[in-house]
């Protein structure tokens, strides 16, 4: 009959048990000299090796000639354990022996010595304590604290805060950490390649992941994948595992960053159709959210995210666009959309109303919201919009009043480099740009300065330029550094001018990673490699030949018109 790898491959040694050495080297030593405790309580999640050490540890006790805290493996005692002969090592299921009834039994039996001659204890191991009742607890305590020279009892459990205190209080307690993903990945292709199967290691690091930190879940997900093909890959995993990539996660992510509610909502509806339950789909946008979470806030956030390499780099895309702040904001908007959902309003009515508030931020008056538009303020701010709360017609309106001349100075502009590649918009000046001098009631002289022509030269490089029809080609390339960035600029255009290649496309997320310094080296490099030139990048705008910029003097004076103002030029 088959045996099944996590039953197979379980080690018999402490020196193979993996990720746990802080337990295995403490039990060694008390073996090698002699100092076992009466009571031993094994804690951690499922499939940490509780069990296996408590079963090694109960040979290790017993071996007639153990090395260096190991059992030997070879002896009557350990044979005999192995294939259950020994009739002195008891396990027992608490789940399904939780009385007090099975309690006594165990308190009869540990009067009696050994009934092998050569065994040194009797050794009891009781899994998922947590299980007894209270009853069988108390009937225990005793036994426990003080039982015969004879005698080990070793505790596992995966619920450690069930037991009562009491029961700690008398047990040597080891805690089971969850085995580093990169440790379990190691064991899987050992043991692939002593079962001759060919397990790629992208594909080992993929099952580790999936398990969670328990390396028998990982062998019984490897037994299903050699089921599947001795050849293991990405797919074969994900198609063991049933991890299909879920790409309306990260085209909902990405409607929720560029502000598309009308994406958004068309998703939703496709997904409504295919039977999609709203309420996981919330779920799982939530988690999607805290993966971007964890890429900004940890320093190996590979290491705790459960993807694909593909998937963690569009992932990272979008990590790089969002603050931390934002993302914070979209959690706690699907949080509270995920507790409502079952209470009145449907499901899918709540999830929509969810999407359209993450689109509209000022459609949440919560704490969470205002924080959020502070910090895309802030982003404008750093990126040169100039936000005004100030209305222009105040100072003007003041002057009406008063029947008072007012001072305009028009201040010198600094004049720009016409450098496009920092995918910064050039700005044009307003009337709303110029707040007008406190009005005075001495009529001052009005001194106006010449004005330098600050987007002459980026006017220029616009109306110059041409389209550039090997941009899908250099699109299609893009691919071969990140899908993410090729999606982002999907659909674009571009146009040269002289040195410059600008880009015309609706995707603020294209800009956004192109203000990015290493991203724009990686888009620069491709394009070089596809054109054979180097170009420096900027947006495309569209100027038009009629359109003509008015002196925003003349706009200032224009609007003093029939106000009663007088001003005064010089």
């Amino acid at each position: 009959m088959y045996q099944v790898l996590y039953r197979k491959w379980r080690p018999q040694t402490f020196d193979d048990v993996s990720g746990q050495e802080h337990i295995t080297t403490t039990l060694q030593n008390e073996v090698s000299s002699g100092r076992l405790n009466h009571a031993y309580l094994f804690t951690g999640s499922r499939g940490t090796g509780k069990t296996t050490c408590a079963k090694i540890l109960s040979k290790a006790a017993n071996c007639l000639n153990p090395q260096n805290g190991n059992p030997c493996g070879e002896c009557e005692i350990c044979k005999g354990i192995d294939n259950g002969s020994v009739l002195d090592v008891v396990e027992m299921d608490a789940a399904s022996n939780r009385g007090i009834a099975d309690v006594r039994s165990i308190i009869d039996e540990v009067q009696f010595k050994p009934a092998n001659p050569n065994c040194k204890y009797r050794v009891y191991i009781v899994d998922e304590v947590h299980m007894l009742t209270s009853e069988a607890f108390n009937a225990l305590l005793k036994t426990l604290e003080e039982p015969p020279e004879h005698v080990i009892f070793i505790l596992a459990t995966t619920e450690v805060h069930k037991l009562p205190q009491t029961i700690l209080s008398r047990c040597q307690r080891f805690d089971f950490h969850r085995i580093p993903t990169r440790v379990i990945a190691d064991r899987l292709l050992y043991v692939a390649q002593q079962e001759d199967v060919v397990l790629a290691d992208s594909a080992a690091v993929l099952i580790a992941s999936v398990a969670d930190g328990a390396l028998r879940d990982a062998l019984s997900l490897l037994d299903r994948c050699i089921a599947m093909s001795t050849n293991i890959d990405d797919e074969v995993v994900r198609n063991a595992a049933g991890l299909a990539r879920k790409t309306y996660l990260y085209d909902l992510a990405a409607a929720v960053i560029n502000k598309n509610t009308e994406k958004s909502l068309d998703i939703i509806d496709r997904l409504y159709a295919e039977s999609k339950d709203m309420s996981r789909l919330c779920e799982e946008l939530l988690s999607h959210f805290r993966a971007l979470m964890l890429i900004k806030s940890v320093r190996n956030p590979r290491d705790i995210l459960v993807m694909s390499d593909e998937e963690f780099e569009e992932a990272q895309t979008q990590a790089d666009y969002l603050s931390l702040a934002d993302i914070v904001y979209y959690m706690d908007v699907l949080s509270r959309s995920y507790q409502r959902m079952g209470h009145g309003t449907g499901d899918r009515t709540e999830f929509e109303m969810a999407m359209v508030k993450l689109s509209s931020a000022e459609l949440d008056g919560t704490t969470e919201a205002l924080t959020a538009r502070l910090t895309a303020l802030e982003k404008a701010v750093k990126r040169g919009i100039k936000v005004s709360t100030e209305p222009l017609a105040t100072p003007v309106r003041q002057a009406e009043q008063s029947g008072e001349t007012i001072t305009v100075t028009k201040q010198p502009v600094k004049e720009k480099s016409g450098q496009v590649d920092d995918i910064e918009e050039p700005k044009q000046e307003t009337a709303q740009e110029h707040k007008p001098a406190p009005v005075t009631k001495p009529a001052p002289k009005v001194t106006s300065q010449p004005a330098v022509n600050s987007s002459a030269n980026l006017e220029e490089i616009y109306r110059n330029a041409k389209p550039f029809p090997e941009w899908v080609d250099v699109v299609g390339n893009l691919k071969d550094i990140s899908r993410a960035i090729a999606a982002a600029f999907a659909g674009s255009s571009a146009y040269v001018s002289g040195n410059y290649l600008l880009i015309d496309t609706s995707n603020e997320m294209a800009f956004e990673l192109l203000r990015q310094g290493k991203r724009r080296e990686e888009v620069k490099k491709i394009i070089l490699e596809t054109t054979g030139r180097a170009y420096s990048l900027g947006p495309y705008k569209r100027v038009s030949k009629e359109e003509k910029k008015e002196d925003s003097l003349e706009v200032f004076k224009k609007s003093l018109e029939g106000t009663g103002v007088e001003i005064i030029e010089e």
